[in-house]
């Protein structure tokens, strides 16, 4: 695996400070790096910001003060976000904010299409996303008919599709049986030497999947190793 001190950061936060209220600060000179092979875990208490952190990285929300850069590039305004985030693949802890249209393939298709690629290449590029994922067979079915663990892959299906160069994932094992999570750890396992930044209250991970662990509390990382 790379030297992490020896490449630039793919998302770098710098003094983030946020609040959801005036006067309650939840985030509080945040600073946090990911780089390229990266397989970070992030930890921390229900409410100490773990989703918040992926939505400044991603422009969902703005901090109150801090540096935001992605790919070594300072993001100062939508524009800037909206050109990276095609980079980045972003799965929500709830799958229902991911999963929007009549067909599970429909879906899969959206982000393809949304870029341009033509809509016989995106179906069969949709189709093997879910082969890989062993779900083909939800290709033609409604999301709303799905279990909570059909919804997990489904959605992950939509940002694995889109090839991102790391992925920021909100509680990817919650809601899964043992096939399921066996299905998406070997899929992250195999993600080329990409980065990987997740959000889980799984304290086993599989054997040499973390390579770093932070933990968030009190509007800060307390720990990094």
């Amino acid at each position: 695996m790379e030297d992490t001190q020896l490449s630039h950061p793919i998302i770098e936060l710098k003094d983030i400070e946020y609040s959801y209220e005036r006067f309650s600060t939840l985030l509080n000179g945040v600073n946090l790096s990911i780089y390229e092979g990266d397989r970070l875990h992030i930890k921390g208490a229900n409410g100490a910001g773990k989703s918040t952190l992926f939505y400044i990285m991603l422009g969902l929300i703005w901090p109150k003060r801090g540096i935001v850069r992605l790919f070594g590039r300072e993001c100062l305004k939508e524009k800037d976000f909206k050109e990276t985030r095609r980079r980045i693949g972003y799965l929500f802890q709830n799958s229902d904010y991911q999963l929007f249209c009549p067909t599970v393939l429909e879906d899969v298709c959206f982000g393809l299409l949304n870029y341009g690629l033509a809509p016989k290449l995106a179906r069969e590029k949709a189709y093997n996303t879910l082969s890989l994922l062993g779900i083909s067979d939800l290709a033609d079915r409604s999301p709303y008919t799905l279990s909570g663990g059909e919804k997990k892959l489904a959605a992950f299906a939509t940002i694995l599709v889109m090839e991102p160069e790391i992925m920021l994932l909100d509680e990817p094992l919650n809601g899964l049986d043992i096939w399921a999570r066996k299905r998406i750890e070997g899929v992250l396992a195999d993600f080329n030497g990409k980065a990987i930044a997740l959000v889980s209250h799984c304290e086993a991970m599989p054997d040499g999947f973390i390579n770093r662990e932070v933990i968030l509390r009190d509007g800060k990382i307390v720990s990094c190793h």
